[in-house]
């Protein structure tokens, strides 16, 4: 029979609420926020500090008291300003309700303001990756306007102007290859019988001759 595995409750608990500026709502944000606190503690605590809903938990077991002291401090420092924190990828999206796809279009032509990029090593991984992020501020505007479903509009009305456009320019690209194979016409043919002289071979053969030829 498998062992079960005892889980102890921490005995000394603190709590802290995140607020909706800081948060928009999104539990991908406080995430973000979450993981962005644990990389400013002390590698052998990050794991004590954990979420729930929109609150941060930090639980550690009674003899900690010292250490869950000082940890409980630099959380709350860390918490200062916290929604002035940048916007990454993943938040925007989830925030805004946007996709991957629509992220990197509006990035691409400026309806969607980058604040700079940000560089970080993959975990477990030498590679590193840098992304654009994003101003909160700017990011809480574009949501209280609620520009995502006009932005989609005028996505819909661009893609319907230039897929008319394209079968434009294919029907005028068929009608010109259409003209160029046309035989010509019987009038070009009367004309081209007509720029040549009448008789010209027999005239070349028994053609006048020279009156000061002998007779």
């Amino acid at each position: 029979m498998p062992k079960q595995k005892i889980i102890v409750a921490p005995a000394l608990v603190k709590t802290w609420t995140l607020s909706p500026a800081a948060t928009f709502g999104s539990s991908v944000r406080a995430k973000g926020i979450l993981l962005e606190i644990r990389a400013r503690l002390p590698l052998a605590v990050r794991k004590s500090l954990d979420i729930s809903g929109m609150s941060l938990v930090l639980g550690m077991v009674e003899d900690s008291e010292h250490e869950f002291a000082s940890t409980s401090a630099a959380v709350t420092r860390a918490l200062e300003g916290i929604e002035n924190l940048p916007v990454i990828p993943r938040e925007i999206q989830d925030i805004l309700g946007i996709s991957a796809s629509e992220r990197h279009r509006w990035l691409k032509d400026g309806r969607l303001p980058s604040a700079g990029t940000r560089t970080v090593r993959l975990s477990g991984r030498a590679r590193q990756i840098t992304f654009h992020v994003f101003d909160p501020r700017v990011v809480e505007d574009l949501l209280d306007r609620g520009v995502v479903d006009e932005w989609r509009d005028d996505d819909i009305a661009a893609r319907t102007e230039n897929r008319r456009q394209v079968a434009h320019r294919a029907k005028l690209i068929r009608s010109l290859k259409k003209a160029g194979k046309k035989p010509k016409t019987a009038q070009g043919q009367t004309d081209a019988t007509a720029s040549k002289l009448l008789g010209w071979d027999e005239f070349d053969v028994d053609g006048l001759r020279d009156s000061r030829s002998p007779k």
